[in-house]
């Protein structure tokens, strides 16, 4: 059922992957970790975007989102990303191994915000990006979680602060999601 709410193509049209990924200007050999990769929404267009040079650890906690993820990637023809079950606040990743990491429709899952963006300083390189995509909270919820288990982007904003990321970038709303841009 997860899965199959996660590839509907509908999704598309409400959280393009195009512009999430231009925002996050990916270049060619770059390396990026998609922390909750689930089945690939992201993972396989940022492969793309890095091209062969460049590589993708999809990470996430589930094995069965995984076994599709993998299915995905023979599908696609992509061979740039090495998929890792783990738990986004002890990921595995090597430390100063990543140019960009991307957190997607995860952040409002997390108990411990410290614990995963202490994570994520740990794997980014020295001025890498970190991406927040969450749900909005001033919408109703026709996709996503309830109400009650989304966070806002202020306070998204804040826990990137704390944790010592720099003065994250405008959040750019989408109809159901915002986006939050930070560095290292």
């Amino acid at each position: 059922m997860h899965e199959r709410r996660l590839e509907d193509p509908d999704r598309k049209n409400w959280l393009p992957p195009d512009e999430i990924l231009a925002v996050l200007d990916l270049q060619p050999g770059w390396t990026i970790a998609d922390i909750g990769a689930g089945t690939g929404y992201f993972a396989l267009p940022m492969a793309a975007a890095v091209r062969s040079a460049g590589h993708v650890f999809a990470v996430d906690a589930s094995p069965e989102m995984l076994v599709r993820l993998r299915e995905r990637l023979v599908e696609a023809g992509l061979a740039n990303v090495a998929c890792f079950e783990a738990e986004a606040a002890a990921t595995t990743l090597p430390p100063a191994s990543c140019d960009c990491v991307l957190l997607a429709n995860v952040w409002h899952e997390f108990d411990d915000h410290r614990a995963v963006l202490a994570e994520m300083r740990r794997i980014l390189k020295p001025g890498g990006k970190i991406a927040l995509l969450d749900w909005r909270h001033d919408v109703e919820p026709v996709h996503g979680p309830p109400i009650e288990h989304r966070i806002s982007v202020e306070s998204a904003r804040e826990s990137l602060a704390q944790a010592g990321f720099s003065a994250a970038a405008a959040a750019r709303l989408l109809p159901f999601s915002w986006l939050l841009t930070g560095s290292s």
